[in-house]
């Protein structure tokens, strides 16, 4: 059973449809909305800091959702797909995003709509990622605008989560 827990009296809150793990955690101030699937051994540890998250957002497995002490809380978009093993920590993620296995994105960091941050990225502290580009690399740079198919992949990977999380339910 996923381990839900209140910090200060604050539970976690999700909208329909959504699928948690066995073996998920989430803790205090998280709030997520409709048909959003957190996946195995993944934690949204809302205890220091809010943590909002859009419709259609799938955080997968491993994968660690935190914000920072009276600095930084974290905002997921709608259409959002978090890799495995991935660290969001106090930034600000907008809509139709992927974040690529193993990365990882730092407090204050803003990455705008349709964009992809590739595996084993660090988005580092106060980052603009723009819109419609790939960011690759330690630290992460631009490195090409988003093709078309990745743009249709963008779009498609949040509906793939959603029928995978409908096969445990």
């Amino acid at each position: 059973m996923a381990i839900i827990l209140p910090v200060k009296g604050v539970l976690p809150k999700w909208g329909i449809n959504c699928f948690i793990a066995p073996n998920a955690t989430i803790v205090g101030t998280v709030e997520m909305g409709d048909n959003c699937s957190v996946w195995f051994n993944a934690v949204i540890r809302g205890d220091v800091n809010s943590i909002t998250i859009g419709n259609d957002t799938n955080i997968q497995d491993g994968a660690v959702i935190h914000a920072t002490y009276l600095k930084a809380a974290t905002v997921v978009g709608n259409r959002v797909s978090i890799g495995h093993n991935a660290i969001v920590h106090g930034c600000i993620l907008k809509n139709h995003i992927l974040i690529g296995m193993g990365a990882i994105v730092m407090d204050n960091a803003v990455v705008e709509d349709y964009t992809i941050i590739a595996a084993g990225s660090v988005v580092l502290e106060n980052t603009l990622c723009e819109s419609g580009f790939i960011y690759a690399g330690i630290p992460a740079k631009k490195m090409k605008p988003i093709t078309d198919a990745q743009r249709a992949l963008l779009n498609k990977l949040p509906d793939n989560y959603i029928m995978y999380a409908d096969w445990f339910k």
